[in-house]
């Protein structure tokens, strides 16, 4: 009998490190943001390079963060960037954060389908069933997609251009590259 029990408790230290191991970081080493806004009399479009991000897997699930200095955002005019700054309250609310929760074993599939809380302009929206083509090729996941957002989800005021006022549509396409740390 205290073979037994010495056996199984042996073998339960043992199952501790190959638990453990499920356990896993992720890190966002690239990331490319883009933004599309539509006006009567032009398009417009802004990119990001500056988001930061990280994930952490435990018991199946994996808690995404990724932040972004709303003022990062690059539309080639350096006024219309003030204005869209001073339109999202980025002096107020300077950082655009994006927050998910999905299983660990998404990392297996080429699309995954993830529900967004976004933080912006002091506002919280929040995106079902997005759906991002992913590439996996060892520890290293390339996401994209776009996520289609619109100025009233974060009770943004449509910018106007001699009295005519920009789509409500803003889709931001996500590119980015994560890395699995552990």
């Amino acid at each position: 009998m205290e073979k037994k029990i010495a056996l199984l408790a042996f073998l339960s230290l043992l199952a501790i490190p190959a638990y453990a191991q499920t356990d896993s970081q992720w890190t966002l080493e690239q990331s490319t943001l883009s933004y599309h806004v539509s006006h009567p009399l032009h398009q417009v479009d802004g990119v990001s390079h500056a988001a930061r991000g990280k994930g952490i897997c435990h018991a199946g699930q994996c808690d995404f963060l990724i932040a972004v200095p709303v003022k990062s955002f690059d539309s080639g005019d350096s006024n219309r960037d003030l204005h869209m700054l001073q339109v999202a309250r980025g002096g107020e609310f300077p950082m655009l954060t994006v927050r998910t929760r999905l299983p660990e074993d998404a990392a297996d599939s080429t699309t995954i389908f993830a529900d967004l809380e976004i933080d912006f302009s002091g506002q919280t929206a929040k995106f079902r069933h997005i759906p991002f083509q992913l590439l996996t090729q060892g520890p290293v996941s390339k996401i994209s997609g776009t996520i289609p957002t619109t100025l009233t989800d974060f009770k943004i005021d449509p910018p106007s251009l001699l009295a005519m006022p920009v789509k409500n549509e803003i889709p931001v396409r996500v590119e980015m590259t994560w890395r699995r740390e552990k």
